[in-house]
């Protein structure tokens, strides 16, 4: 079949690979009919991570089961689906807790196990023709038969639960403000579930202008960080109050507005900008090693984080990837009820082999290329 492959620094490619099989009894194969670039698998193509040559890339994917190993009893061939990109057992401790991001079985030594990533298991990714799920009854969510709504069920698989989880994690109640730091496709999903909780009022954080221009569509409030101090900009518009809740949705790649790279700035603005006693979600990556960091201590993960001012203000924080199967079927229900249509950030659909472009483009941050999604079918 043919494959998005990770070939080092700056270069992927679509190759052909060996078709994915029947491992355990508990594995379904599934034919992708989307697949979706994540701003997360840019940090493998830019290189600032550990990945090794050979990696089949893709963690947001959904399609039509084709085979079902013996042990499978919830599912059958010619079932939607659309996996969370979290891999996970469904019965160690974690998950048994919901806690399903961090599942102690699927990759021995670490918590946590996804599709198509570094350090995350030896599951191939999806932005491929097939792709095997291991715990299938687990990890498959059901979708309606047909093709309605697929660019909106293909953000189930992460940018959606993420979104919502860094709101969740923030503890945002109904009339609330909130400051989100980020205008990628998880920043605007972040922005989105505020609006679809009941936020008073959400700032969105970014420079890049169709982002912006994304953000106004939904109700959110652009903030310009390249006109001016956000965390100023937003005390000005809250009477110098700042929000109720924050959530980092930029990780440790974070850049100023001349574009050099200040690992903790994003964080450290949050402090600023969220009121005392307020609560941080943060959704944005950071590593415990980048190889391509601006210093030797940001490379081990060691950022420069304003605790004491975190701590003077009594704020508390949540981080950590989403547990996707904690939103993903609440959030497939909003979207059937037309309640949600969260495909609002999809900025490109192309076929499997327009992948390469596709990621310099991304890479770029060209306007159009925001999120793309793949078609390996077309």
């Amino acid at each position: 079949m043919r494959a998005v492959m990770y070939q080092g620094a700056h270069d992927v490619a679509v190759t052909e690979v060996p078709d994915p099989t029947i491992e355990a009894p508990t594995d379904v194969i599934v034919q992708i009919t989307t697949t979706a670039i994540c701003g997360s698998d840019l940090h493998m193509y830019e290189g600032r991570t550990d990945a090794e040559p050979g990696i089949v890339l893709g963690h947001e994917n959904m399609g039509t089961i084709v085979e079902a190993g013996p042990g499978v009893v919830s599912l059958r061939t010619g079932d939607r689906v659309c996996m969370p990109f979290n891999v996970a057992c469904g019965f160690c401790r974690n998950c048994r807790e919901g806690k399903t991001g961090f599942c102690l079985t699927v990759n021995p030594g670490f918590a946590g196990g996804a599709y198509g990533y570094v350090s995350m298991g030896p599951y191939r990714g999806g932005q491929a023709e097939y792709l095997r799920v291991p715990f299938a009854d687990f990890n498959c969510l059901k979708l309606p038969p047909g093709t309605e709504h697929e660019n909106d069920f293909a953000m189930l698989a992460d940018i959606f639960p993420t979104g919502y989880h860094g709101v969740a994690m923030s503890e945002m109640r109904p009339g609330e403000t909130i400051t989100v730091m980020g205008g990628g496709p998880v920043g605007l999903m972040a922005a989105y579930s505020a609006m679809l909780r009941g936020a008073a009022e959400v700032f969105l954080v970014d420079r890049v202008p169709d982002r912006l221009r994304l953000a106004e569509s939904i109700g959110a409030t652009p903030i310009d960080f390249s006109a001016g101090d956000p965390v100023e900009q937003i005390r000005d518009r809250t009477g110098g109050v700042g929000t109720d809740r924050g959530v980092d949705a930029v990780g440790y790649q974070a850049s100023g507005k001349g574009g050099e790279e200040h690992p903790a700035s994003v964080l450290n603005s949050l402090v600023e900008v969220v009121r005392a006693t307020g609560v941080i979600g943060v959704v944005g990556l950071y590593l415990a090693h980048d190889p391509g960091a601006p210093d030797e201590h940001s490379g081990r993960g060691e950022l420069l984080f304003k605790m004491g001012k975190f701590f003077e203000k009594g704020l508390r924080m949540g981080t950590g990837q989403a547990n996707v199967k904690a939103y993903n079927e609440y959030l497939r229900n909003l979207i059937i009820a037309g309640r949600a249509k969260p495909s609002f950030v999809v900025s490109k659909e192309l076929p499997l082999d327009a992948a390469p472009e596709a990621y310099q483009r991304f890479d770029r941050r060209e306007e159009g290329y925001s999120k793309v999604v793949l078609k390996p079918a077309a």
